[in-house]
């Protein structure tokens, strides 16, 4: 959704350089130069856009919850672990970019949610994405966010990636997170307390081509992701007026249960075991989180997340 949203401003850039209007184009690529660190400073939010009715509609078809299980406050900056990816990240986006739950759980708050580097240099496109709240998941940004004297900022980091969407089948409870820790020494260096975040209900959204490792498709999928940095996943939904195929991702709810903090003591040079035993206690609190959960809603008590 994100790559064709940003294909049609990239069309609309072009169409501007094709047309009459080529000055408006160069104008904007100097506005583009000038404003290319603004997405690893911070980004440039409107409360407006964050508030446009359609998003409460967006949230309302799933429907899509946040849901609170502890304090966090003010006084931190905070490293949010958002699991899983799926292939919408709908929970993530609809609670972190639009609409007052977040707020009106976590007053003193200002959520920015990371995503890849590579969407802010769509034209036009960018100015939208930063609007919402997003930013930059590069080092730079981060350390941006949860260097902010005085606490009150929150990084939502999706930490299985793109890589992870291609798991996003129905059912599916598998984690790209085993290998995964820089976010871990973000959050030491910046003394950022780590929060898990699970969202029941991401994964059934889409049903996705079966893709198991090893297969022809996934190879081809994972070297494409190497490539280009974002993943492909071959999936499908429902439709406007019928329920058999199509994009439009099935109407499931969403859950986004927010856990409660890792104290954690800034660390300019953590060491790898340091880093390794912060890794396996955010695990540890990640798996408590799920299956303090799950029956709520509507996994089966044998069912466990799986790290990879």
């Amino acid at each position: 959704f994100l790559s064709l949203a940003a294909e049609v401003c990239c069309g609309f850039f072009v169409i501007l350089i094709l047309g009459n209007f080529w000055f408006l184009a160069a104008l904007y690529l100097v506005w583009l130069y000038l404003d290319w660190e603004t997405p690893c400073t911070g980004g440039r939010r409107s409360q407006w856009v964050r508030s446009w009715t359609v998003w409460k509609y967006f949230r309302e078809y799933f429907p899509i919850q946040l849901v609170k299980t502890s304090d966090l406050s003010p006084n931190h900056n905070y490293l949010l672990g958002f699991h899983p990816h799926g292939v919408l990240v709908a929970g993530a986006f609809g609670n972190f970019c639009t609409g007052p739950s977040f707020k009106n759980l976590f007053p003193g708050l200002t959520p920015y949610l990371h995503i890849m580097p590579i969407w802010f240099g769509c034209p036009f496109f960018r100015e939208y994405i930063m609007s919402a709240g997003m930013v930059s998941a590069s080092k730079e940004s981060v350390s941006y966010v949860l260097n902010n004297e005085g606490g009150g900022h929150a990084s939502i980091i999706v930490i299985g990636g793109a890589e992870e969407s291609l798991n996003a089948h129905p059912g599916s409870l598998t984690l790209n997170i085993l290998k995964r820790k820089g976010f871990i020494k973000m959050a030491l260096k910046h003394g950022a307390h780590l929060v898990p975040v699970f969202s029941f209900g991401e994964n059934e959204l889409f049903k996705q081509v079966a893709n198991p490792k090893g297969s022809w498709l996934r190879n081809v999928q994972e070297k494409l992701q190497k490539i280009m940095g974002f993943a492909l996943p071959l999936f499908h939904a429902r439709g406007v007026f019928q329920y058999s195929f199509g994009l439009i991702p099935y109407r499931q709810p969403i859950h986004t249960v927010v856990g409660s903090p890792i104290p954690v003591k800034r660390n300019l040079n953590p060491t790898t075991e340091e880093i390794e035993q912060l890794h396996a206690l955010y695990l540890q609190k990640l798996r408590t989180l799920f299956e303090e959960h799950k029956r709520n809603y509507g996994i089966p008590e044998h069912k466990s997340l799986i790290f990879e």
